[in-house]
């Protein structure tokens, strides 16, 4: 993690595991995945440094520059921490050079020495400088170089610096490192830790997901006086804008089929159809707006939001400083151990506000008020259950019926071929999908919708109106032929009249329902009759039976004619066996099942499409407000999420205990959030609540890629806002790894959890004065849902598939201590997210921290939290946890001294790197003096409210 500047330092590189499975299958994927581009690292030290003043020893940090040999232009490139106080200063931040550099071995490298007075680095002064090339410190004696520092007059000698090539997978090891500060060496002694580690082959998946990574690398002390190696590699995604791009694309798709089948809904009653031209309205406003939204994306070339636009229009669908963190970290005689993080602002509608909240509390209040919505507009009342439903039935149908035909086809085909075996099989599975069909479509709500359809057409008149129709106009006197036809439906007792607008009479409005005086001019529809809806799909049911029975007929038939003997079998061939037979008594069958089939569907669809009519009217135009809000804050938690699960599955192609687990549980995917519960917050939590909750209606599936070309290897998504697939392409050696029941396209699931603890100053203020219940609710609501993960993962694998750690406490424990921590009343109960990302990483799941932009509270839990793995993990000494703590979280990495740029200056175009893990702590806390007056002065104003 490092900070953003002008440079782009080379693509994406994602480590994977080596192809273990054979040989063969290693040497074909070398042909297929590019080896692994290999950076350039090595650590710094400093010797006999010149003291400023007697007393006075420097605060040295060391600045590389790269110069050009063909430009000769010198280029900052990174710089080390401040070590304070010592001539003989061991840096532990380390430097990185990519691969992309032209001509490396030539490449010159400037290391320049100062003084920083003051950690402010206002004030410095200049120690010396030395400079050296890569083919030197490739050639050197064991990858050591030192080198001369010469003062600003090139003459006098200003100490050493120590140049130590460093290498993943290899160890430096030093039994006797003095830590005594005036004695501090560099260690040197480069020994492997595990020679069949170092002599694997590493492959990459570059470009078409993960791009532009920044690394730095540290090396620390263990409590054994041992040296760990440490990578940070920090990486955008370009899932940023590809996700919503998709999404847009779907959603515009849906609308448009949307508006389809409210054509398709055909002649209505004057005031059906007035509201179904304001719905038209309000979806082609949707629509219009957006087809702009993607025009603008699509002119983007950059693949990350800094936080400064995360109120702009046209990027509201994209995620806000979405990256990925990789913490690799090498120890003596071990085997390297990977953390993955995903660092992304919370998925939040910022540029719909948050003056009323977000949209937990809008959508509570709309369903409250869509009641007396109905009313206004004289609609039916239907429960989100039945909403729910109803966009169910029309997803499902339109899947299955395109998929009853084809395996119709292919049973025909099977038939013309006259092969019992395939006949069998396509039978089979036009059964079970035929079976699947009818159960969706035998609900209640399609029948009531159905009867309610027909009462809303032109001239509709109930049989209390044929029988008085002088009073048509009034309430319905006495009996059950007084009710209306739709009364039983959803929000209607039975026992309670219906108002008479809607349904007294249909080609007039409400108001106008007095005036009846040329009844018989109206033409008169046919009666309802209600039980036709269970004829239709029930003669699906009979035709499939029919079908049924006519295969075991011919199947039966076969089998008797193969008993005869020989010289009767070849007679009975050629006078009777018609290869053709089969296709022509099997037809009419199917020909009748696919015309029952698409009745049913015709009527279906009409009947749900009225049901989300009336959705729809009584939502306008708050609704489509709440409807466009939900689709920006899900699309950007499902860019994240993408994200996360990519880079998991890479990280796991090889673990087969891993794979087991994804197909036949899935995976948890853990949402931290720092989010405070005041002001503004308030309704960015709310808002991340519902598009977290709305994750759960997506899963991912891994498909094998068209091509070998790596650009086919980004995810695409399909579905529409009730259901929606990720899929996940690899690549053909890869993917052939991969378990059967993954590589036959089994939905592959996941369980979105989030957890929040507001750590800032607005947390405080809303711990004392405000209110809480907000983060309470989603903590627990979100862990029943872990535990019942857990619960279930535990019934299909062996816990003794999940990864090992060097903490061996029980998930079990965890998950109890879990439950105590979330029910605990207790101030920014941080114990809460330390326990659910120690649970996450058991389970081999998928972190993500956020807060407001993914910045300042994102970056001190993620390098604390990378810390804490050192220390419990990786035994990092204690003498140096703060030491590590402040070198992560420096931002000294690029740029001249006391000039810091602003990480996220510049258009979104400009492609820069984020800078969001090198704030200093300070930017998390306020003056105490500020705080006070704060608090007073909001005392007073209560005091003067309440009196």
């Amino acid at each position: 993690m490092e900070d953003g500047g002008t440079q782009h330092l080379g693509c994406c590189v994602v480590d994977m595991k080596e192809l273990s499975a054979n040989p063969e299958g290693l040497s074909a994927a070398a042909g297929t995945i590019p080896a692994k581009l290999q950076q350039l690292e090595f650590s710094i030290a400093c010797n006999d440094l010149p003291a400023s003043g007697r007393d006075r020893k420097p605060n040295a940090l060391v600045q590389v520059a790269v110069i050009d040999p063909q430009r000769q232009q010198l280029v900052f490139h990174a710089c080390t921490e401040i070590v304070e106080a010592n001539k003989d200063p061991l840096f532990l931040t380390g430097v990185t050079l990519p691969s992309e550099y032209p001509d490396s071995q030539h490449l010159l490298v400037k290391l320049t020495v100062y003084d920083a007075k003051h950690k402010s680095q206002e004030s410095s002064s200049f120690l010396g400088s030395a400079t050296f090339s890569i083919g030197d410190l490739l050639r050197a004696k064991d990858g050591r170089l030192t080198l001369s520092l010469r003062s600003s007059d090139g003459v006098c000698t200003a100490g050493t610096v120590a140049v130590s090539h460093l290498k993943m997978g290899e160890m430096e090891e030093a039994d006797h490192i003095a830590t005594d500060t005036s004695s501090q060496k560099s260690p040197l002694v480069c020994e492997p830790a595990d020679q069949s580690y170092i002599d694997r082959e590493d492959y990459a998946l570059t470009g078409p997901v993960f791009r532009n990574p920044i690394c730095k690398v540290y090396r620390f002390q263990t409590a054994d006086s041992k040296w760990m190696l440490v990578r940070e590699q920090m990486e955008e995604c370009t899932l940023s804008f590809t996700i919503p791009r998709q999404l847009l694309s779907l959603y515009i798709q849906e609308d448009k089929s949307r508006l389809q089948d409210l054509e398709d809904l055909g002649e209505l009653s004057p005031h059906w159809d007035n509201l179904r031209k304001e719905v038209v309205t309000r979806y082609r406003g949707i629509i219009s707006s957006y087809q702009d939204t993607l025009a603008e994306v699509q002119k983007i070339t950059g693949s990350f939001k800094p936080s400064c636009c995360k109120a702009q229009k046209s990027l509201e669908f994209i995620p806000i400083n979405l990256h990925t963190q990789r913490m690799r970290v090498t120890c003596p005689r071990k085997t390297d151990a990977l953390y993955d993080i995903i660092t992304v602002g919370a998925p939040a509608a910022h540029f719909h506000g948050f003056k009323c909240g977000g949209l937990q509390r809008l959508l509570s209040r709309y369903e409250g008020e869509k009641k007396s919505f109905s009313t206004a507009y004289q609609c039916i009342y239907y429960s989100p259950q039945h909403t729910a439903k109803a966009q169910e039935v029309l997803s499902t149908v339109s899947l299955l019926q395109p998929l009853i035909t084809s395996l119709a086809d292919q049973l025909l085909q099977a038939a013309l071929e006259h092969s019992s075996h395939g006949l069998k099989d396509a039978l089979k599975s036009l059964s079970d999908k035929t079976e699947q069909f009818v159960h969706t479509l035998k609900d209640e709500l399609v029948k009531s919708a159905l009867l309610a359809l027909h009462a809303a057409r032109p001239g509709y008149v109930s049989k209390s109106q044929k029988q008085t129709p002088v009073l048509c106009h009034q309430q319905g006197q006495g009996g059950d032929q007084n009710h209306s036809p739709v009364q039983g439906l959803p929000g209607h007792s039975p026992t309670t009249p219906v108002p008479e607008s809607p349904v007294v009479c249909n080609n007039v409005k409400g108001g106008d329902s007095g005036s009846l005086k040329h009844q018989d001019s109206i033409p008169h529809h046919k009666e309802y009759d209600e039980e036709e809806w269970d004829r239709v799909w029930a003669n699906v049911a009979k035709c499939l039976n029919c079908v049924i029975a006519k295969v075991d007929k011919l199947l039966e038939g076969d089998n008797s004619k193969q008993e005869p003997a020989p010289e009767q079998r070849l007679a009975d061939v050629t006078t009777s066996h018609n290869p053709g037979d089969w296709r022509e008594q099997l037809s009419p069958l199917v020909s009748r099942l696919k015309e029952c089939v698409l009745e049913v569907v015709e009527k279906a669809k009409r009947a749900m499409t009225f049901v989300l009519l009336q959705e729809a009217a009584c939502s306008i135009p708050q609704g489509f407000h709440l409807q466009q809000r939900r689709d920006v804050v899900f699309s950007q938690a499902l860019a994240a999420l993408a994200c996360g699960f990519v880079m998991r599955l890479y990280a796991g192609l090889q673990d087969k205990d891993f794979l087991r687990q994804l197909h036949l549980v899935g995976l948890v995917a853990q949402f931290e959030s720092l989010l405070s519960t005041y002001s503004e917050e308030i309704g960015m939590l709310e808002d991340m609540e519902v598009g977290i909750s709305d994750l759960q209606k997506v899963v991912f599936k891994i498909t094998e890629a068209k091509t070998d070309d790596l650009s086919e290897l980004q995810p695409s998504v399909c579905g529409r806002r009730d259901h929606f697939t990720v899929e996940v392409p690899l690549p053909q050696v890869i993917f052939q790894t991969l378990p059967e029941e993954i590589k036959e396209g089994k939905p592959l699931r996941v369980f979105p959890v989030l957890f929040n603890v507001g750590i800032n100053e607005q947390q405080t203020i809303a711990e004392r004065f405000g209110d809480i219940s907000l983060q309470e609710r989603i903590n627990q609501k979100n862990f029943e849902i872990l535990e019942a993960y857990y619960k279930t993962l535990r019934e299909k694998v062996p816990l003794e598939c999940l990864p090992c750690f060097q903490t061996q406490a029980d998930i079990k424990e965890l998950l109890e201590t879990l439950g105590q921590n979330v029910v605990t009343k207790k101030r920014k109960n941080v114990e809460i997210l330390w326990i659910a990302g120690t649970i996450c990483r058991r389970l081999n799941g998928i972190r993500f921290t956020s807060c407001k932009s993914a910045k300042d509270r994102t970056s001190m839990s993620v390098t604390l939290e990378q810390c804490a793995l050192l220390r419990d993990e990786h035994q990092l000494s204690k003498d140096f946890f703060v030491r590590a703590l402040d070198c992560m979280r420096s931002r000294l990495s690029q740029g001249d001294i006391g000039h810091w740029e602003d990480p996220e200056a510049g258009a979104v175009t400009e492609n820069k790197p984020a800078s969001r893990h090198f704030y200093p702590i300070a930017l998390l806390l306020v003056s105490s003096h500020l705080l006070v007056v704060w608090l007073i002065l909001s005392l007073v104003f209560l005091l003067a409210k309440y009196q």
